[in-house]
Formats: structure tokens, sequence, C-alpha cells
């Protein structure tokens, strides 16, 4: 059944990649499944001087690109017909007297306003939408990282926004915990039973997270140099995977009680001393090599780099937490840009058997894995031992495999459709809490501090690898090895 919800949805920054390339594609989804509303609006906000007429044939050829082939041209007509575009310039408080133009009698609808801009413009968007009566008690504001370039900034923003939506209106967006593969891991932990007595330190021996980028900083540089790795992807991204794959089972999966549990784990993430960060994380700037069989630049020859910058594009760190269920297991976290592969993780290593009966007749490692995939492909798979056919004893690895494209759903929804739903029906669960996001400032200050203060220059790599060898000296120091390398 269709939502009925009259919702408008208000895209900030609707001519940017991200509308382009994510937004518009999943609200086109959603209309073609008849989970809009017929009154639900879509409108494009940017400072270029365009008509709707015009917007409508920008986003139809960007659209058309990224869909493929589940574009359809009757169905984008129908689509299109939702969508409206209004020129308004976010510094300036007058323009937002066309957007509330376009609204409308607000006092019957309720919108999502989606702030797909830089975050120093989020405080003034917000403040004029208040100034020109567009906030009302059902609208909520969505808000894309990185909200801040550190825990003073973030909490600068939080302020201000917070003074025109309260805290439930806020919906702070990490599209990896919209994944499905990511909901399967919920539902794998606290829906069944199996893996349950399993999961604490005496059966699991390391946790590796992995976000890795075939890409360079693409047309982001000026962004991407002032920001790096550690704020733009660790932050965010790997901690609160972190936190879905340690968490506590929750009371129930209401949205405050699975962020309660998330927070608890950020709060019990050991600090890394100043003197500790060369020893437990590595950072490294990509240097030219090739990437999917063609050269490419390093990335102080990127367009818009600071010739001389710093600027971390890869990040290997060694997290710990002081609990009872995760003492001494380590938390290896890695992502980069220009690396060998596209891929983004979570492997689950279980501890080998303590006496193997078979002595050589294991072909392979002899230890089990969970491993969960993000991308480029969802999936869920469980390493496991098993017998070779034959007559002799001897086994071989082999692997159960979830794979969600056998699923009975035709189609499975991006983490972007399920994510703007999710706002759209007031559901907080997938989204960050304000307290969440402070004490994952609070915990990677520290390594931000001691790296600006050593001076260091990040270790470089070539790219279409791995990352710099100090990541595998990370793990080795340990006795673990990265995935690919097992």
């Amino acid at each position: 059944m269709p939502l009925q919800l009259g919702q408008d949805v208000v895209l900030f920054g609707g001519t940017g990649d991200l509308v382009m390339r994510k937004l518009l594609p999943a609200l086109y989804h959603l209309h073609c499944d008849a989970m809009l509303g017929p009154d639900v609006s879509i409108i494009g906000i940017a400072r270029e001087d365009i008509n709707t007429d015009r917007y409508r044939e920008i986003a139809q050829e960007q659209c058309r690109r990224f869909l493929e082939t589940d574009f359809n041209e009757a169905r984008w007509q129908a689509f299109a017909a939702r969508i409206q575009y209004r020129p308004i310039d976010a510094r300036d408080p007058a323009s937002f007297a066309a957007l509330a133009e376009c609204l409308g009698e607000v006092a019957r609808r309720s919108q999502v306003y989606y702030l797909s801009t830089a975050p120093a413009l989020f405080t003034s968007i917000c403040r004029h939408l208040h100034e020109t009566g567009l906030i009302t008690p059902a609208s909520r504001v969505v808000l894309e990282k990185p909200l801040g370039h550190d825990l003073a900034s973030s909490r600068e923003i939080n302020d201000e926004v917070g003074r025109y939506f309260a805290e439930e209106q806020i919906y702070r967006i990490d599209h990896y915990l919209g994944k499905e593969s990511v909901q399967n891991l919920l539902a794998l932990r606290f829906g069944n039973a199996l893996f349950e007595p399993l999961w604490r330190r005496e059966w699991i021996s390391d946790v590796q997270i992995t976000v890795a980028e075939q890409i360079g900083v693409e047309q982001r540089a000026e962004f991407y140099d002032k920001t790096g790795s550690l704020r733009d992807m660790v932050q965010n991204h790997l901690l609160q995977l972190l936190c879905i794959v340690a968490m506590e089972p929750p009371a129930s999966i209401d949205a405050d009680a699975v962020r309660d549990e998330k927070l608890k784990i950020l709060r019990a993430l050991r600090p890394i001393p100043t003197d500790e960060v060369p020893l437990r994380t590595v950072r490294g700037q990509y240097r030219a090599g090739a990437s999917s069989g063609q050269p490419v630049a390093g990335y102080l020859d990127e367009p818009g780099v600071a010739p001389a910058s710093r600027t971390e594009t890869f990040v290997a760190l060694q997290a710990n937490i002081d609990t009872w269920r995760w003492a001494d297991v380590p938390f290896f976290l890695r992502t980069g840009k220009r690396m060998q592969e596209r891929v983004a993780e979570i492997v689950i290593n279980f501890r080998a058997v303590p006496h193997s009966i078979f002595g050589k007749r294991t072909k392979g490692l002899n230890n089990n894995r969970l491993v969960i995939t993000m991308q480029p492909d969802e999936s869920v798979k469980l390493h496991l031992q098993a017998k070779r056919p034959g007559d002799e004893m001897v086994l071989n690895p082999v692997s159960l495999d979830l794979d969600f494209a056998e699923g009975t759903h035709p189609r499975r929804l991006e983490a972007y459709e399920r994510l703007l739903m999710d706002v759209m029906r007031g559901n907080l669960t997938l989204f960050v809490r304000r307290d969440e996001q402070e004490a994952a400032w609070k915990w990677v200050e520290p390594i931000m501090s001691s790296w600006n203060e050593s001076g260091d220059a990040p270790k470089p790599y070539t790219a279409g690898t791995w990352g710099p060898a100090a990541s595998t000296a990370l793990l080795g120091r340990e006795g673990f090895h990265w995935q690919e390398e097992l």
C-alpha cells in the first residue's frame, strides 16, 4: 500500500552529485513501488538560476545514467511530475520566500528537509526555514556528514540546528546503516539463538572492518583535502559498523533502545594514548599507480590538492572495547582510496579449534569466519571446514552463503531508499543520535591531535594496492592478517 503521508521532500543542494546519483534515483524507485503517497512533491533547491523544466531535464539525463536498466521512460515522466525546482541562495533569507510560496499552506502538511550541502550551510538553512515559518512539529531535517570537523564544531552545528528542530526531528544519516547486509547482521545476531553464545571473547579472536574504494578524490578534492579519511569515514561509517557488531542485545528494535546500546560501545572504546598512536594507527597517502588497468595520478597531483598536503587518504587502526564481552578482542578498522578493490565488509574471525584431530589433513585455514559484505555485492557467508569428497578424510574450506538476490522481493531496497522511507515514517533507529556522534568525536580527536603534533607525513602507498606496508604490520604484531592475506 502506498504511504499516505503527504510529505514534501525538499532537497537542498538539489543539483549536486548526491541528489542526482542517490537521492532522486531512490525516490524514483519508491515512486515506482507505489510507496509514495499521491500528494508527495519533490522540490530541488540550489543556487543555479534555472526553471523546473530545465531541472527535470538535468535530472532525467543524470538519473538515466545511474538507474541504468531500471530507468523506464513512462514511469520517469510520472515521477518527474512530482518534481519542482526553486533557485534559492541558502545564505539569503529573502530567497526563502520562494520556497514558502512553493510549499503552500504548511499547516496541513509536513516536510522532509534534506540538507545535501556543505555543513557550513546547515545552520543558516535551518535559521531561514524557521524565520520563514516553514518548520512545524511534523517537519524533519536530514543532515549529511560530516557534521563539523571536530567535537567543538560538531557541537556548534548541533546546538544551532537544535534551536529550530527537536532532537526527534533530526535525522543524522549514515547510509551504511541502511544497507541490506547490515540489517541482516542485526537479524542474524538478535533473531537467532545460534550466534549469541559464540558472540564474545571466548570464541572470537578478532574483528576486521574494511571500506575500500578504487576511486580517488574525483571532484571532491577541495573538500577532501580539508577532511581526510579519519574524519570522512572512520568517525562515522566505520565506528557505526563497529557498534552494530559489538553492541549488547537491545530491549527492543525501538530507536532509543538500539542507540542506547551503540552509545555504550562508543563510550567503552579504550582511548589511544598519544605515545601509542604510532603503534595502533596507520595513515597513508596514495601515489601514482594503476586502477582497473589504467594509470592514475598520485594524490598530490590531483587538481585542487595542496602541493605539500599531509591529508591522509588511508587509515588503518586497532580499537579495543573495554567490556566483559570484548576484553582482549582487537577490532581492526581500515579505509582508503585508490585501493586494489572496491569492497566494504565485516569479517568476524572465530578462534581455531583447541586441538585438531585431523593433523595435516586440513587444507587451508581451519578457523571459521563470518563475512558480511556490503559492497560491491551484499552477502553474508559463513566459512567452515568440511570433508573433501573421496575415500580420504581430508578437510577443505567451504562456505554457507546467504544470497540476498534469491529473496522473494523482486528488488532489494538500496540504502538511501530505506533511509528516506524511515525518515518519512518517523523511524530514527538507523540514524545517529547526538550523544553517539559526540562520543565518536571524543574517541577520534586524540588521534587527529597526535598526527598533527607529530609533523610526520602520511606513509606513501601505490595506487591500486592495499595500502602501506605498515597496515600489514599493524595486524602482524598481534598475530593476525587482513582478510585478503589469509
